[in-house]
């Protein structure tokens, strides 16, 4: 009797690794047999989706495991040739020496393409790297001496050799720097006798040196940007560049600021070919008007930070003769202005995303497009690319329209105006805000029933005076408005992704989708084990029960604060969201389909998804996967840069309003552990500082899980989650570090 077969929901996913070495495993128990997709879905009983699956089987292609064969099937890469099979253009066979791949490599890395890999440069302090490569479980670690001049953050080839057999690691060298992370680093200027040289802020990049004709009239001491002109090679012993701009003498936070973006790729100053042509840009509406949608006489609003300048999205409210909902969400038609290929369009990708400081905003696009020509502000006429939704009298949606509009905004909220409205009732357009917060409310709830889950952690706020320092830090609260406007942007964004993942079920239509892979379970299970410690039980059965165990976590911690310090470690264990044309769904939002549409002023991966679903919307165009693919990656990593610049501009606002409170104590919990002593965070601030066990009243031993602490004369436990008091000793803005000690 054949087995009951399982409905799709029941079948677990597996995250990408681990459905690599699924498939893995069934090519190697049936070497010379080929398989698809949809074949291995079956075999495996799984539940991830044939993108998913195709994605997993081009990686392991690309680290040469499988190799593919006609009609999207795949063979083993160690298979034998069929001797009977002919082909005109049959390359030329390429054998490697078996020294290439060390014996003690892990069983993923044996039969690749002679071991060579591509992967991304991880450096540390000391000069060496670790190559991140995907297909691999492990990094591959490269001396500095064979780095071959590659940088931090670089796109590099490297060759994988054997290592002294003592070592588990694996080892190699770059043979091939092919991406350059950026060709711009900041330093302090030197003048030498003979020439000048740039001491960059990054200990992982080696001195610059500048002849006195590139100083750009930079004076000794002063903080300026250099770019590269020649990298280190064997022709080039050292950095060679020019000064491209002064920023003044270091220490002040205007310069700090500055200094974070360009350590982190962004370009602080648009080009001139670039500003020029947005410039020119002209606002054409009247000519668009009989074109598109007419929104204009639809009760329209915006909600957004009170300091917003770029409004992205806006809602329309109408009730339909039906006596239906008509909620319409609209969003300003960047594509319309940016054409593909220009100056613009070329700055835009290369930055990819708006960078949120503390204190200042490194647009994606110039000001005369993000504040002005495309920004939704009110009581003007604007273009908008929109998503429509007419919802029934049980909120049901029973229909969608998607297309190009024309709107005109009655009214910018801050979010403190619009909930002052949902909270009283009263106010401009206070029906319509109530209505949408209700419609709102219900779409939540059904995600959070799908198995969303919900992370909300605190978010550091803070109030500067005229010179940007900080006189008051607070955590920002997320309510109704703020959800309000989430709600509908998951809408919307979820929507469009599920049009274009339908639009052809005969073949697949490349789109930017935005992916959240399962989590990874190594990672789940230290944390379970963490979180048990400090009263919470996780269950890790499936990922369905992991959604729900984190979401109970989340309630937990609304009665007991010091649980928030479990909120970013169980981040931590996640998968990234990225980009990709590989829909393997969003597992932290519960979505088999997402992508980002709703933010294309700030976010580039919106603009290409703009352009893709307008081409889609009557007739089905396929742009080049390969290319998306590639873009979608670049997109990823800037995201990731952009979130560190972020961080970074945080943890320097809180160290320089922690300097003016020396000797002024605080409440904290007990945040992390090292052998040197604990990290304390401290309650409303959320700075975090370490308090030494060589300022303590005894010395300290800490577990080898590093959850408790115990004093060798008196036995005094300090855990994980302890509330103390601490008085704040030191703040240093150059290492951006807190030190503390103990108040008894």
């Amino acid at each position: 009797m054949k087995k009951d077969r399982k409905s799709k929901k029941e079948l677990n996913k597996l995250p990408a690794r681990e459905l690599q070495q699924a498939i893995l495993r069934i090519f190697k128990a049936n070497p010379g047999k080929n398989f698809s997709a949809s074949h291995l879905i079956d075999v495996l009983q799984i539940g991830n989706n044939r993108d998913s699956v195709r994605y997993a089987l081009e990686q392991l292609e690309i680290t040469g495991q499988l190799k593919p064969i006609k009609q999207a099937t795949y063979v083993s890469a160690s298979a034998k040739p069929d001797p009977n099979a002919r082909s005109k253009n049959k390359p030329p066979v390429v054998s490697y020496q078996k020294t290439d791949i060390p014996e003690n490599a892990p069983a993923e890395l044996k039969g690749t393409r002679g071991g060579g890999y591509e992967g991304k440069v991880d450096m540390t302090k000391s000069g060496a790297g670790y190559i991140v490569c995907e297909g691999l479980e492990s990094d591959v670690f490269v001396h500095a001496s064979k780095l071959g001049g590659a940088l931090n953050s670089d796109i590099v080839k490297v060759r994988v050799f054997p290592s002294d057999g003592r070592k588990r690691r694996l080892e190699g060298e770059v043979t091939q720097v092919l991406t350059r992370a950026t060709d711009h680093f900041i330093g302090v200027f030197r003048k030498k006798s003979k020439y000048a040289v740039i001491y960059p802020d990054n200990e992982t990049v080696p001195e610059i040196l500048i002849e006195f004709d590139d100083i750009k009239e930079a004076n000794d001491g002063e903080k300026v940007v250099v770019r590269v002109t020649k990298w280190l090679s064997r022709a080039n012993k050292r950095l060679v560049g020019v000064v491209t701009s002064v920023l003044g003498q270091p220490g002040t936070s205007d310069i700090e600021m500055k200094s974070i973006l360009i350590s982190n790729g962004f370009n602080i100053e648009f080009p001139e070919d670039v500003l020029a042509e947005a410039d020119k840009i002209k606002d054409n509406i009247d000519k668009e008007v009989s074109k598109r949608r007419d929104f204009r006489g639809t009760t329209t609003f915006t909600i957004d930070p009170h300091d917003a300048k770029d409004f992205d999205d806006a809602l329309s409210y109408k009730v339909l003769e039906n006596g239906n909902t008509e909620i319409g969400v609209h969003i300003a038609d960047v594509a319309h202005y940016i054409l593909p290929d220009t100056a613009l369009d070329k700055e835009a990708y290369l930055r990819s995303t708006s960078v949120y400081l503390v204190d200042r905003v490194c647009p994606m696009l110039p000001e005369r497009l993000s504040n002005e020509l495309c920004s939704l502000r009110p009581n003007e006429d604007k273009l908008t690319f929109s998503a429509v939704f007419e919802f029934d009298e049980t909120h049901k949606i029973v229909n969608k329209w998607f297309g190009r509009t024309i709107i005109h905004s009655n009214r910018r909220y801050s979010y403190e105006e619009a909930q002052a409205i949902l909270e009283s009732g009263e106010g401009d357009f206070a029906d319509e805000l109530i209505k949408l917060n209700i419609i709102a409310l219900d779409l939540r709830k059904k995600r959070m029933k799908d198995g969303s889950i919900n992370f909300e952690t605190d978010e550091v706020r803070f109030k500067l005076d005229e010179n940007g320092v900080p006189i008051e830090v607070y955590v920002k609260e997320r309510k109704d408005a703020h959800l309000l406007i989430e709600d509908f942007m998951l809408l919307a964004n979820r929507s469009v992704a599920e049009f274009m993942a339908k639009k052809d079920t005969t073949a697949e239509v490349p789109y930017v989708y935005r992916v959240h892979d399962l989590p990874n379970m190594d990672k789940l299970q230290e944390f379970s084990l963490f979180a048990k410690e400090l009263g919470v039980k996780m269950n890790l059965d499936t990922p369905e029960k992991i959604a729900k165990s984190l979401n109970d976590m989340v309630k937990k911690t609304e009665k007991d604060e010091t649980l928030k310090l479990l909120m970013p470690i169980a981040i931590r264990t996640m998968a990234k969201a990225a980009y990709s044309t590989n829909n393997i769904g969003h597992y932290g939002l519960a979505f088999e389909y997402y992508s980002h549409f709703t933010s294309p002023i700030r976010r580039y991966s919106d603009v290409l998804a703009h352009r893709v679903l307008f081409e889609n919307l009557t007739k089905t165009v396929r742009f080049d996967k390969e290319l998306f693919e590639m873009r979608c990656k670049h997109i990823s990593s800037q995201e990731r840069k952009a979130a560190d610049a972020e961080r970074q501009s945080i943890k320097y606002k809180q160290v320089e309003y922690m300097k003016n409170h020396i000797n002024e104590t605080f409440d904290g919990v007990i945040s992390g552990m090292l052998e040197r002593g604990v990290f304390v965070e401290i309650k409303g601030i959320m700075a975090e500082g370490l308090v030494g066990f060589d300022k303590m009243f005894e010395p300290f031993e800490v577990e080898s899980n590093r959850l408790r602490a115990r004093g060798q004369r008196t036995g005094k436990v300090l855990k994980m989650g302890d509330a103390v008091r601490v008085r704040i000793i030191s703040a240093d803005l150059e290492k951006r570090q807190i030190e503390m000690i103990l108040e008894e």
